[in-house]
This record gives C-alpha cells, structure tokens and sequence, in this order.
C-alpha cells in the first residue's frame, strides 16, 4: 500500500486534458472508480489506466507520443473519435451505440479549433465546433477552410445555441454588454484558447478596436462551459462566457444572451458512405433524437442533421 500512487481529481483531469467537472461526472456515472480520504477524492493510478484502456478499447497503456497518435489514428480508422463537449454528444453515442454496437467511440472533451486540428490530423473523425468569424459573420465554414487545407469536409448542422454572460443572481454589476468587461470593477473568468467561446470574444473585441487583453483577469481560465458557471455561481468570478444551457444545469447563475450561435459537426468527406456515419446521420435526422434534444432544453433543432457547406 505504500507504494500505491493515488491523484487527486484535479491531477486526473490535467493528464486527461479535460475539466476537473468532467472527472466528477466520470466518478458519479462509475465510469472512473475513486474513494474517499477524510473530504478528499483519490483516484488510484491502477483505476486511471483501466479507465485509459476501456476508454481506447485497447489492452495496454500507450508510452510513448508517436505510439500513442499510432494508436488513435488506427482507431479513427475503425470506430469514431468524436471531439466536443457538449451533452447533445452523449445522446448521439448513446444512440449509435443501440443501433451499432460493435461500433466503437471514444470521446475527447477539447476544444472547437482542437477538434478541427485532430481531424486534419488523422486523430479524429468527427469534431464539433462553434468558431465565429467576424471579418464574415459567418460560423464555421472559414475555420474549416482554413484549417482543413486540401480536405473535402462535410459541415452538419447539430443545434444552434445561445451564447452569452453568466452573472450573478440580479446581476448586480449591471453587465450588459462587451465592452463593460473592461471595467476595473469586475472579475472576469474567460475560456481556453480554441474553444468557440474565447474565439468569439476575441472576435467580437476587435470588431470594437479594443484590446481583450486589457480585460481584468483575462488570462485565468476554465476549460467548460460549466466550470465558468459554477465559477460566476461560488462568486469566484463576476461574469464569464458560456452556452444558456449551462446556467440551466447550475444555480445561482443567470444568463445574457448575446449572440446565437451554429454548432456544427464536421467529418471528411470519404467518411461520409462508412455504415457507421450513415447510421449517424440516419439518427440525427430521425425524429425520435430530435425530440429528445429538443426536450433537454437550451438547443434550437430546427436545422439538425441538414448539410450546412460541402468543401
């Protein structure tokens, strides 16, 4: 027992490079065994591995970088890596998975710009994403081109979401609107590079010619919709940038809408005739999935499952 190497949530969430709240749903669906020490959670190297191992449906722990991207590649090949956050991508595996079980999916909770970099990669075939344009007002479509150099790509249209402010109860600072986060008196929570969420407020600050930087706070970051909120909700924060269905899911915590946003899915073009991607297009444009999104509340299904641009 001496021996045993234990981590913290906070240490498993940085290896796996997703939130430490991710780690927490992990533990509470029983996916990733842990225990307790007094208050504390520890999760044993042994149980990390296991999740590791179930996770990529292999039998061993891959050492090495180039091993490892190996590894991904060839299970890209054969089932589907599917980048994104949002718990719509829950549902849809869930889906999938009753139609075709041997198919396997592994999810990878990165960011929009991370999504398109790993499918470009070879280390993902199906990523989400909701990347603002702001010299076009267009969504998406230019990142892919962009970062998709010489790829026939598919854009498909998952839900369009709200983006907007997280304040506190009655909004006590009186935020309303962009430029207000440059005020001294408030305590700002910002997002990753790569996630559609900081693109947009770099965007949206340079149509205004201001600097975000000279936002207060501007460098501490979060790497969830929902770690924001909760942050904006302990008090931690006066005000964050998030999806409406965030402050559904947390209290203490209301919501400015700014700006409604496309939240795409996008894959390789080739991909498009594999049995397993026309099952999942075949789910999204099925009205059984709809109305279950639909039902979750926060999401705009109006144009699921319709092809928004062919590159």
């Amino acid at each position: 027992m001496a021996n045993t190497i234990a981590y913290t949530p906070e240490e498993v969430a940085k290896i796996l490079k997703i939130s430490r709240f991710t780690v927490y749903e992990f533990i509470k669906r029983g996916e990733l065994t842990a225990y307790h020490i007094g208050r504390k959670l520890r999760i044993e190297a042994a149980d990390l591995e296991k999740y590791m191992n179930n996770a990529k449906g292999t039998t061993s722990i891959v050492s090495t970088p180039a091993a490892q991207n190996t590894n991904v590649s060839s299970a890209a090949q054969e089932g589907l890596i599917i980048y994104g956050q949002d718990a719509i991508l829950d549902v849809l595996t869930r889906h999938l998975e009753r139609q075709m079980p041997q198919v396997r999916s592994l999810r990878c909770f990165n960011g929009s710009m991370d999504g398109l970099i790993a499918l470009y990669r070879g280390t993902a075939n199906l990523i989400t994403t909701h990347l603002w344009d702001g010299d076009t007002g267009e969504y998406n479509t230019p990142y892919v081109r962009h970062l998709l150099p010489g790829q026939r790509a598919l854009i498909i249209n998952l839900v369009y979401r709200y983006e907007g402010f997280y304040v506190a109860p009655g909004n006590p600072k009186n935020i309303k609107d962009w430029p207000d986060l440059l005020r001294s008196d408030i305590r700002f929570i910002n997002r990753e590079r790569g996630s559609g969420a900081r693109v947009l407020l770099d965007e949206k600050f340079q149509q205004l010619k201001l600097d975000p930087r000279a936002i207060p706070n501007y460098n501490q970051e979060e790497t969830s919709h929902l770690a924001i909120a909760s942050a904006v909700a302990r008090g931690d924060a006066d005000v964050g940038l998030g999806i409406e269905k965030a402050a559904m899911q947390v209290q203490n915590v209301e919501f400015i809408s700014l700006q409604k946003e496309r939240y795409d899915l996008v894959m390789l073009r080739h991909d498009l005739e594999k049995p397993h991607f026309q099952a999942l297009i075949s789910i999204l444009r099925s009205p059984i999935f709809r109305n279950e999104i639909a039902g979750m509340g926060g999401y705009d299904v109006s144009q699921m499952g319709e092809i928004m641009a062919e590159l």
